[in-house]
């Protein structure tokens, strides 16, 4: 980018402007270095959550399964849907904030009260599909704030390599042409001062 583009003033006051703006660049950078770390480590750790927590839910869910499997030949289909007594389970989420960026980071399940005319297979298949769904949202909160962090960090590298390599380049540049354009001016005036004196 030439220095016309960059709209620096003319002189020295160009020269102090964009050895300003450098240095803004320049802590702009290394600020969104730091954040990038930042954001790296969580987004190492949200993985590891999630890796775990899916562990879990494939775990529950298998149990659920089995036990779902195993109320349908004790009792049968129509056992199974008289148990059912249409309440639902009530999700709540809350929400976390790393450098400004807001996920979702923990969430809890509020099971609906169970009905004491289950029979013990019934109670027990209701208890591990209570327990599937809790292990599914914990799964669910932790693969959305991975998500949401990863994203950001996609973000903040592309932000960061704009600043590095595009911005912080064409800076030094337009402060080396506006530079070597001073001093050749100061030579200039030197010269036509030396020639001054001579003839004078």
């Amino acid at each position: 980018m030439t220095p016309a583009r960059l709209a620096i003033p003319p002189g020295r006051a160009g020269r102090l402007w964009l050895v300003r703006r450098l240095a803004v660049a320049r802590r702009g950078a290394d600020l969104l270095d730091r954040k990038l770390r930042i954001l790296q480590s969580e987004l190492a750790r949200l993985t590891d959550v999630t890796a775990r927590t899916g562990a879990d839910w494939d775990t529950c869910q298998h149990a659920a399964r089995t036990w779902l499997l195993r109320a349908a030949v004790t009792g049968g289909e129509r056992a199974i849907r008289l148990a059912d007594d249409g309440q639902l389970a009530d999700v709540q989420i809350g929400y976390a904030t790393t450098i400004g960026i807001r996920y979702p980071a923990t969430a809890t399940a509020t099971m609906p009260a169970v009905s004491t005319w289950d029979s013990a297979i019934l109670a027990r298949t209701r208890q591990a599909h209570q327990a599937a769904l809790a292990a599914a949202v914990q799964h669910a909160v932790a693969t959305a704030a991975a998500a949401r962090i990863s994203q950001e960090v996609r973000a903040t590298q592309y932000r960061l390599r704009a600043v590095q390599d595009r911005w912080i380049p064409q800076l030094e540049q337009a402060l080396a042409e506006v530079t070597f354009a001073i001093e050749e001016l100061e030579r200039a005036d030197m010269a036509r001062l030396r020639l001054a004196t001579r003839s004078g």
